[in-house]
């Protein structure tokens, strides 16, 4: 007879979609299961979800994956994009949509603290730039604006929160996903007075902060639905971005990863938090023993999946991947086209939530994909302005892993390497956030995980094409930013 397979499923909620996968102990994937959903925009600067559809793409691809498998998990254990809330009743029906990170109404509450004594207070406490990002002002914006639904709210959650309450009953959140909501002062790891006086709430109406490695268990009548054992331990975990770190293997100092999904981000390790003085990085917590230093950009894979539909399929072009492949054969540089891919505001190192997008130097040899070529060098701008960052404090990059799904796209992790004129190193694994989410789900249960049956990585060397005109595009860049920024 053969011995029982041993596997953990690791869950990211992401937020275009949410990613079920089984990993095994030595690093192979089992099943995996992929369930996307939309995001609404119904006024200019919001952004917002439906939360049920985003529990039930969690619960159809734990069923999914647990039936592919046929046998039970050693374990579930969840990742989950950062900086989203909802407000909830008493009897814990939500008040409100799902506002995401990429919501923006609460800007001007923002702005009242950005720059000034008390924010600084606020950052060196929370270790989260000040920005209308974070739950914390989402919650002040509902005080001042929707004060009807805010005085019923008796709860407020995020997306993981909520989804760990459905499934097992109790509302916690984990320190990792506590620490990017601006309410959660990471050295006490507990919610910070001060934060919470400017959000007008008490700390009664905030999940319980437990460790990334806390085990919770199913309800009985939501395990049988999911098809797994009643004991099934459910492993809190952590925010995504933390987890794409562990998941890429980049714990060791100097080891970076870049992200680009739907946003982006660049991110290294630290075993204390980062200090900077200019207020450019967050910093998150992973675990009892590492924090996670970086910066995200509002603007990734969204920028070009808007200039896909919105301009070329209205012509009945064509779809992403073939206008990505039409992209990136112009020249480096889009012959002159420079870009601030800054549709939603921008994040770090900026953190200017007014930011506009734009494209200077058009002339009349220029195409749509020309456009398009100079969103991608935009993007990339953007993160080797956090790599310069994270440079000037957390010390020199050594070497940076990539992830995301702007991977499926060789010509676009090569781009990467020659505007970074650093290697992009990748593993060929479907989702460093579901993998980091495993590996802390083995952790967290003492059982041991070596990767051995991950496959080799791949290495994108830079090269000399392009060089001399992306350095100059880049320091144009940054200059086009601050000339038009009060404009």
């Amino acid at each position: 007879m053969s011995s029982p397979l041993i596997y953990m499923i690791g869950a990211d909620i992401g937020t275009g979609s949410t990613k079920v996968m089984a990993l095994l102990p030595d690093g192979r994937t089992g099943a995996v299961f992929q369930q996307g959903y939309d995001t609404v925009y119904p006024q200019p600067g919001y952004g917002e979800q439906d939360p049920e559809s985003i529990l039930q793409a969690v619960k159809a691809g734990i069923r999914q994956v647990v039936a592919e498998m046929g046998q039970m998990p050693a374990g579930i254990a969840f990742s989950s994009a950062m900086h989203s809330i909802l407000a909830l009743d008493a009897a814990h029906r939500p008040l409100t949509p799902l506002i995401i990170w990429a919501d923006n109404r609460s800007q001007d509450i923002a702005d009242a603290l950005r720059g000034t004594a008390e924010g600084r207070i606020l950052y060196e406490q929370t270790a989260v730039p000040m920005h209308p990002m974070l739950p914390l002002f989402k919650i002040a914006w509902l005080r001042r604006e929707q004060r009807n639904i805010f005085e019923q709210a008796a709860c407020f959650a995020g997306i993981k929160e909520y989804i760990l309450h459905r499934l097992t009953g109790r509302y916690v959140t984990d320190h990792s996903i506590a620490g990017a909501t601006g309410l959660f002062d990471i050295h006490t790891r507990y919610w910070s007075p001060r934060a919470l006086a400017i959000a007008g709430i008490t700390a009664a109406q905030l999940p319980e902060p437990v460790p990334t490695h806390t085990v919770l268990h199913p309800l009985p009548a939501i395990a049988a639905a999911l098809g797994i054992n009643a004991d099934t331990p459910l492993i809190a975990g952590a925010s995504d971005g933390c987890l794409a770190q562990l998941g890429s293997q980049a714990l060791d100092p100097g080891h970076a990863t870049l992200t680009i999904a739907t946003s982006g981000a660049l991110r290294m390790a630290a075993r204390e938090p980062v200090t900077d003085a200019r207020q450019r990085l967050f910093n998150y917590i992973l675990d009892a023993e590492h924090f996670v230093t970086g910066g995200p950009v509002n603007n990734g894979g969204v920028v070009l999946k808007w200039f896909v539909q919105d301009f070329l399929q209205r012509q009945g072009a064509t779809d992403l991947d073939t206008a990505l492949q039409a992209a990136l054969a112009i020249p480096p540089g889009a012959e002159g086209v420079v870009c601030l891919p800054y549709l939603l505001g921008e994040r770090a190192p900026v953190w200017d939530p007014h930011a506009k997008g734009a494209f200077i130097g058009i002339q009349p040899q220029h195409t749509a994909m020309h456009f398009m070529r100079a969103m991608l060098e935009g993007v990339a701008f953007g993160l080797l302005s956090i790599a310069e960052a994270l440079q000037e404090t957390a010390g020199p990059i050594r070497k940076i892993s990539v992830s995301g799904g702007f991977t499926a796209s060789p010509g676009w992790i090569q781009l990467m390497a020659d505007i970074f004129q650093q290697p992009m190193h990748l593993h060929q694994q479907n989702d460093a956030s579901a993998t980091g989410a495993a590996m802390m789900g083995y952790a967290a249960l003492g059982i041991s995980y070596a990767a051995e049956g991950q496959a080799a990585e791949e290495v994108f060397v830079p090269t000399d094409h392009g060089r001399e005109v992306y350095a100059r595009h880049y320091r144009l860049y940054g200059r086009l930013y601050e000339r038009l920024k009060d404009l």
